[in-house]
């Protein structure tokens, strides 16, 4: 078996997907159940004008579930890798921006673990949840590059 048949066979894909889907399902239960909370984490950022923090802190969660649930479940499958790598690419580019600015927050990624940490405690973090992220960005190419990979062609039963 080639790299290129291992990377894209079937039993990797299916897992990829169902474990991408479950991590942004999971990251999408907490800010869904405190939106005020993420709200904050999303002000942090220091991003996006005032009149738009409330909406993406209660828009992003759902679109995060419902893109989750859809990979898990292999439904729109194509879509919701588009919405999730969009996604992180924005995840990647605000919390890059704030290390730049030396802005240490808590992504609100998962939870609010970073609370209690030094401001280079936080930065750290940050720094982590970037390669966290594009590691899931080389799991969403997995599934691109696999979904653009011609089917396996099932030769005729012999009779």
């Amino acid at each position: 078996m080639t790299a290129r048949e291992a990377l894209t066979h079937p039993w990797l894909t299916v897992r990829v997907q169902i474990a991408l889907g479950a991590i942004f399902v999971a990251a999408a239960l907490p800010k869904i159940a405190d939106p005020p909370s993420f709200a904050h984490m999303v002000y942090n950022y220091r991003i996006l004008p005032a009149g738009l923090i409330n909406i993406s802190a209660l828009v992003m969660p759902w679109v995060e579930l419902l893109a989750g649930l859809a990979l898990i479940l292999g439904v729109w499958k194509s879509a919701a890798r588009n919405v999730i790598a969009a996604m992180l690419l924005v995840f990647i580019i605000a919390i890059s921006l704030n290390l730049i600015r030396d802005n240490a927050i808590d992504c609100g990624c998962f939870d609010q673990s970073a609370a209690n940490l030094t401001h280079e405690e936080r930065l750290q973090d940050m720094k982590m949840v970037i390669l966290r992220d594009l590691g899931m960005l080389l799991m969403v190419a997995q599934l691109w590059w696999a979904g653009r990979v011609e089917p396996r062609a099932i030769p005729p039963a012999e009779e």
